[in-house]
């Protein structure tokens, strides 16, 4: 069975009094330890695509399914609990929260899962000293540089251990060789650790670094 499975999707919103479909009868499985991205112009549907199989939104027809779970058929909670356990994500824009460290940002989610500290702080030693950036556990968001707080939001996407990561447009805010090492990290944890990794993105460095490019125009897959 698909990790994830998209069966004839349609996501509808109203714009005045046109409705359009943001995406359209989209068909769609990714496998286990997959790292693929949705590649397209702006509008051609990638993150709402990204939204609807992390169960940010709901599709207006057709069946998302992430490990065998029909999303639409998911009450409010049912989908937030989902979310909380089984998706990491990262976003083009780290949100941190000011007040907290990077260790504080990085383990929030595992601190709403009510993990011990003893598991939330193994992991996350373990997931800074992957990702290069031990020794910067105790400093706020505004002391730590663009690249790193990237590596930070991939911690707190990884720590969980979830299903896959979804990622929108991850490098969008970085230079070109911040942008590079943060994908060169995602796909060593890709290969090490098995995660499924599902960017949206036109930057041709992420194109060029995933295995699988699913090319959308206009809300549905190109090819």
């Amino acid at each position: 069975m698909s990790l994830i499975h998209l069966k004839h999707v349609t996501k509808t919103y109203q714009s005045g009094a046109q409705q359009v479909d943001a995406v359209s009868k989209i068909d769609l499985q990714i496998e286990k330890g997959e790292f693929a991205v949705l590649a397209g112009p702006s509008g051609s549907g990638k993150t709402t695509l990204l939204n609807l199989i992390g169960g940010l939104d709901r599709p207006s027809s057709g069946q998302v399914e992430v490990e065998g779970l029909n999303l639409g058929a998911c009450s409010a909670s049912q989908l937030a609990d989902f979310r909380m356990k089984r998706i990491g994500f990262i976003f083009h824009s780290f949100n941190p929260i000011p007040v907290l460290t990077a260790l504080e940002n990085a383990e929030f989610v595992l601190m709403l899962q009510k993990a011990p500290l003893e598991t939330r702080r193994d992991r996350l030693n373990a997931l800074f000293e992957e990702l290069g950036i031990s020794g910067l556990e105790n400093r706020k968001p505004m002391e730590l540089s663009g690249g790193q707080q990237q590596r930070v939001a991939v911690a707190r996407a990884m720590a969980p251990e979830p299903a896959v990561v979804l990622a929108d447009e991850p490098t969008a805010n970085l230079e070109s060789e911040s942008a590079t090492d943060l994908l060169h990290l995602m796909r060593r944890l890709n290969h090490e650790q098995g995660t499924t990794f599902l960017f949206s993105s036109h930057d041709p460095l992420v194109i060029e670094h995933a295995d699988r490019v699913i090319l959308l125009k206009d809300g549905r897959i190109e090819e």
